[in-house]
């Protein structure tokens, strides 16, 4: 028995309800891969657990009494990161507090069915325990415990949830023509993206000569909070991005959740959420990559961040062919090396860093390019 216990993955389970805690016991136990080996009634529990347990993967509710669910994964993913899956009724309804889990470092979320009985939950067992599986073989990466505090901070009434004045933002100029090029870099994420990216985006500036666009692979009722949030840690300015605007310098572009976006020859947005996944993923990030090759040619930047798959690979190649930069985020800081690893095998990647080194690479390559005549570069 012992020597069948020690293959399966070690699950600890975190919610206020006891009922759900012996749902989910059930269903894990019910899996030849899983094992509940304890549970936590509110983040305090769950906390010590962590540390006590070791446990392969955490599954964490977000609305519990004494500590919640946020604080609890903060302080997890700050001192002793364990792979977290967030199940709660709060990530639909409350996509704001599943997204602060996921920038915080939480793999994944499931929704709890609304009236949170058994028979529901069945009807997201296989949803929960693809995740839960695929999060406890995944690398764990620490949160930045600066990063913790601010994230928390609006969720705990700091002072980053009193509302602030709101920034002056330029006008957008009128379209620059054909041969005006400027930098665009494409950031290309999927799972662990989200606290991934919020690693990189302090470093960009209002002023910052590249347009940036960010494909993240995400619900499509995430993305208008996504930018929101995101915007609160950085001063280039962030949006969503829409069908037919322009791209321009100083912006961070955000590919809505649930369609496909191209950059078209003329500069400009499309937004494409008719055709339906392209290889398995929508938004696909080889699509952006190839017209953003084409638009900007070898001032165009492509970074291939965390996550599961090859998206991204052929994309990075369009990049590198068309005279671009290609960087992928290395195995160490990566929570899953799934779509770095591929971009690059295919060849098309000039640098492999980790996470902190990858704002001054793109800044470096982009300020490079920027000192160039607009006709300078093809």
């Amino acid at each position: 028995m012992a020597s069948t216990l020690s293959k399966k993955f070690r699950v600890l389970v975190v919610d206020d309800s006891a009922f759900m805690r012996k749902v989910l016991e059930s269903i894990f136990n019910a899996d030849e891969q899983l094992v509940v080996i304890g549970h936590a009634k509110d983040g305090r529990e769950a906390i010590a657990l962590a540390e006590s347990l070791k446990p392969d993967v955490i599954t964490m509710d977000l609305n519990m009494p004494h500590l919640d669910g946020l604080q609890a994964t903060a302080q997890i993913m700050t001192t002793n990161p364990r792979p977290i899956v967030v199940v709660s009724s709060e990530s639909k309804e409350g996509a704001s507090s599943t997204l602060r889990a996921l920038e915080l470092g939480a793999i994944d979320f499931v929704t709890k069915p609304s009236s949170g009985i058994d028979l529901d939950m069945q009807t997201v067992k296989d949803d929960l325990l693809r995740k839960v599986r695929i999060a406890a073989k995944v690398r764990v990466v620490r949160t930045a415990s600066r990063l913790a505090a601010a994230l928390q901070a609006p969720m705990n009434g700091g002072a980053a949830a009193k509302p602030q004045a709101p920034v002056a933002r330029p006008a957008t100029p009128a379209i620059l023509p054909a041969d005006m090029r400027f930098p665009v870099v494409v950031l290309a994420a999927s799972t662990g993206g989200p606290a991934t990216v919020m690693r990189l985006a302090p470093g960009f500036t209002k002023d910052f000569p590249a347009a940036v666009i960010l494909v993240q692979h995400m619900p499509a009722a995430f993305t208008t909070q996504y930018a929101l949030q995101l915007a609160e840690f950085t001063s280039i300015r962030v949006k969503e991005a829409e069908a037919n605007e322009p791209v321009q310098p100083g912006t961070f572009y955000i590919c809505p959740g649930g369609q496909h976006l191209r950059v078209s020859p003329t500069g400009r947005m499309q937004l494409d959420g008719a055709t339906g996944r392209i290889d398995g993923y929508l938004p696909n990030i080889d699509v952006t990559m190839e017209t953003v090759a084409a638009f900007a040619g070898a001032m165009s930047i492509g970074v291939v961040l965390t996550g599961m798959g090859s998206d991204g690979a052929r994309g990075a190649k369009a990049i590198k062919n068309a005279g671009g930069y290609v960087v992928a985020q290395d195995e160490a800081t990566s929570v899953i090396f799934g779509m770095p690893a591929e971009a690059i095998k295919s060849g098309a990647v000039d640098q492999v860093l980790g996470i902190d080194d990858i704002y001054s690479s793109i800044e470096n390559r982009v300020l490079g390019l920027s000192r160039l005549s607009p006709t300078g570069v093809r």
